[in-house]
């Protein structure tokens, strides 16, 4: 009986295989990462040329300026290497000074951010804190006895209406008990002064029962306005005691007891006032020292905490883009230097001290003509012409020579493009360092010109790189997720290597498309 349910049981497995394999089972993606890593960035450019006879060479400042020297004449000779003109750097040196100190703070910022505060920062973040809270607990002590300083003028108070009562009651049953107009509203208003006392009492038990801070606060302008209305019926009061009927009837002692119960109304009326007001300015006090303490909390919580991957990255893209400005600067200022690129001699000055010249090729300051019998002319296409700068050095292959490779260097670029079949090229001429014995004119010449090089330096593969809206993206992997990631680069190298400026650090992973 046992084999005839094995089968059956084998049937549903495998179709429970097919369905997960074919429905429930999402596919991984599958991608090629690559590490961000510190290394050596190359950017040659390669073309072949052909060898010729040494021509001159025009020299020209790649940067405006006022010339502030020139050091040859006309007819004298020179080596490879000689100062032939400078410009006047004054200000790129303050820019430079300016530079290195931005770069100077760059760096202390981001050590001290590395290094984390010090036992007298922590310290002292603390002695914040304690300070301020000791100021919140004063703050609030004093507030506590504003409060209880208020009852005591809560009292004050209602003894003050409680006599002015008396004192009405007197002149009332004294002098005004008949029924004609004074009496009636003498009796109204005392009346409605005993209805007024009697309202401030029970707002003066309810404090004394109920004494705490938002119970008093309701209770103030209440009796503040129960003594309002006691003065204004003191007031109707006393004009009736100087009704013609009774001007000379009242006394002038009773007159004069009125009008010292009006002011002693008035006074405690000002007194509740400066009673509100002590409490407001106490709440504020209050309220800001529970702000002082809370930034202090916050200050100490910030210095003691360590800092976060998105600081560090930031104060380092900072150091970094200082480190940039200073090297333009220092580059700028050895370009204001015209040296000469080969030995040879001056066949032409064009300028004179004090004139300013401009950066293009075409202002030509002073010329040679090689003392070298031979150089090599190449044509390099416009885009990569921009790469390639006086003093490039170059390995030079000449087919004649088969397996060696000759030294030389950049030694002049023609500001004039040749448009071959419609395509434009600047020609540049290449100086041997070492003239091989047998070199002949119209022989081949294969170059792979140095245009530039990095090392030590964040690269990543040119192919984990994309461009969108206007913008440089990776896409690093992180955690199990894909984060799309703006960064700035730098030398694109022929190995197919990119430098990265910012926005990545040493060990991230970069998905390559």
């Amino acid at each position: 009986m046992a084999k005839k349910f094995i089968f059956p049981i084998i049937i549903i497995i495998i179709l429970v295989a097919v369905i997960y394999q074919t429905i429930l089972k999402k596919e991984e993606p599958t991608f090629t990462l690559a590490e961000v890593i510190k290394g050596k960035v190359s950017q040659e450019v390669s073309e072949t040329g052909q060898v010729k006879k040494g021509d001159k060479i025009n020299l020209s400042f790649k940067n405006s300026g006022r010339i502030e020297k020139i050091y040859f004449e006309v007819g004298e000779k020179v080596e490879a290497g000689d100062v032939l003109a400078r410009l006047d750097t004054v200000e790129l040196q303050n820019q430079l000074k300016e530079a290195k100190s931005s770069l100077k703070l760059a760096q202390a910022q981001l050590a001290k951010l590395l290094a984390g505060p010090t036992q007298e920062e922590v310290q002292a973040a603390k002695t914040k804190v304690e300070n301020s809270q000791i100021s919140l607990n004063s703050a609030k002590e004093n507030l506590e006895a504003v409060y209880q300083d208020s009852l005591n003028t809560l009292e004050d108070t209602y003894l003050k209406a409680y006599n002015a009562q008396n004192v009405v009651d007197i002149v009332q049953r004294t002098y005004f008990i008949s029924s004609d107009q004074p009496g009636i509203s003498v009796k109204e208003n005392k009346e409605k002064i005993i209805k007024a006392v009697s309202q401030i009492k029970s707002y003066l038990d309810s404090a004394k029962t109920n004494p705490s801070q938002p119970n008093i606060d309701i209770i103030l302008p209440l009796i503040k306005g129960q003594l309002a209305n006691i003065l204004d019926y003191l007031g109707i009061i006393r004009e009736n005691c100087e009704d013609p009927a009774y001007r000379n009837v009242v006394s002038s002692t009773d007159k004069s007891s009125l009008d010292t119960q009006r002011t002693n109304i008035n006074t405690a009326l000002t007194n509740i006032t400066d009673v509100q007001q002590s409490i407001t300015s106490g709440k504020l006090q209050v309220e800001t020292a529970e702000g002082e303490l809370k930034l202090a909390e916050d200050n100490l919580a910030l210095v003691t905490v360590p800092p976060r991957q998105e600081d560090i990255d930031y104060y380092q893209a900072q150091v970094e883009k200082a480190q940039a400005k200073v090297q333009i600067l220092e580059n700028q200022i050895q370009e204001a230097i015209l040296r000469s690129p080969v030995d040879g001699q001056i066949v032409e000055v064009n300028k004179r001290e004090g004139e300013i010249v401009q950066p293009v090729l075409q202002d030509i300051v002073i010329a040679i003509l090689p003392a070298a019998p031979f150089e090599i002319e190449v044509d390099i296409y416009e885009e990569d012409i921009v790469k390639i700068e006086v003093g490039n050095p170059v390995d030079i292959f000449l087919v004649a020579f088969p397996n060696q490779v000759f030294r030389g260097k950049v030694v002049n670029i023609d500001p004039a493009e040749k448009i071959i079949e419609g395509v434009v090229y600047y020609e540049v001429s290449i100086d041997f360092e070492e003239i091989p014995e047998g070199v002949k004119p119209g022989m081949t010449a294969d170059l792979i010109i140095k245009t530039a090089s990095k090392e030590d330096v964040l690269v990543v593969p040119e192919d984990a790189i994309q461009k969108t809206d206007g913008k440089t993206i990776v896409e690093v992997f992180k955690n199990g997720t894909i984060e799309e990631r703006e960064i700035e680069t730098g030398l694109l190298g022929s190995n197919d290597l990119v430098e990265v400026i910012s926005g990545l650090s040493e060990g991230e992973k970069v998905i390559l498309r």
